[in-house]
């Protein structure tokens, strides 16, 4: 036990601040974050983010910005550098306060969104110091996330989810298969993604998206920053705290 401990000490704080520089977040190169998109004969340059697997034939290149998140689900073919992305309201933040409770929805999916919003939680991204947790119970969440291509066998599962998740709640389209049925839209059992019967809050872009755009898209939902903004930190922790406010 004494060696774990020492162990532990020796390898210092592993969660990195956020949003971090491109140093901290510690991408290899081979990352693909915003595309570059080759305009065409009429200058236009549009991409449908909620539709992109991030492939080198989609693209031009791809460049480590993170920031893939959307209000709307318009939001994510646009055309501009910052991808449309408003806080929720005034009443909801103060509802909710520092804390923000979710049930995760696999409808359909592959794993691989899972498999990022379970290393959002770990103690590199630490998606609980900012209060965000996930839960067991729809009656004891927030609002809900959904990943997959909402096929036919969970289509009825996630409205029952939906409708069980006391109001006002919110939801959030993690992936390409969420919001667009992703590789697999078309085929016969595969869905094209949320449903127009469940209103979402949070467009989450990526194949599957890194746990910073999912951290970035979370925190810009619930105003915790602006765009652009400086690095901000949760007020648990006075020392960061600090930090932050001498950078401000």
């Amino acid at each position: 036990m004494l060696d774990l401990l020492r162990a532990r000490l020796a390898q210092g704080t592993q969660t990195i601040p956020f949003p971090p520089d491109e140093h901290e977040a510690g991408f290899p190169e081979r990352f693909r974050g915003r595309p570059l998109i080759q305009p065409d004969a009429a200058g236009r340059a549009v991409l449908d983010l909620g539709a992109c697997l991030f492939s080198p034939e989609e693209a031009a290149a791809y460049t480590h910005d993170y920031r893939l998140a959307s209000s709307t689900r318009d939001g994510l073919a646009s055309s501009d550098d910052r991808l449309p992305l408003s806080a929720l309201d005034l009443r909801m933040r103060k509802l909710l306060g520092r804390s923000l409770r979710l049930r995760s929805v696999v409808a359909g999916s592959c794993n691989g969104c899972e498999a990022e919003l379970v290393a959002a939680s770990n103690v590199v991204f630490d998606l609980a110091r900012f209060g965000v947790q996930f839960v067991a119970s729809p009656r004891h969440a927030d609002g809900i996330v959904i990943t997959g291509g909402v096929n036919a066998n969970m289509r009825d599962a996630l409205e029952r989810t939906y409708a069980a998740v006391p109001d006002p709640r919110i939801v959030i389209a993690v992936g390409a298969c969420a919001a667009s049925g992703g590789p697999f839209r078309g085929s016969k059992e595969a869905g094209t993604g949320v449903p127009p019967t469940i209103p979402v809050d949070l467009w989450i872009a990526g194949c599957p998206p890194h746990p910073l755009t999912i951290l970035d898209g979370l925190l810009r939902l619930l105003g915790r920053f602006e765009d652009g903004g400086r690095r901000q930190t949760p007020p648990t922790s006075e020392r960061v705290g600090a930090a932050a406010s001498d950078e401000a």
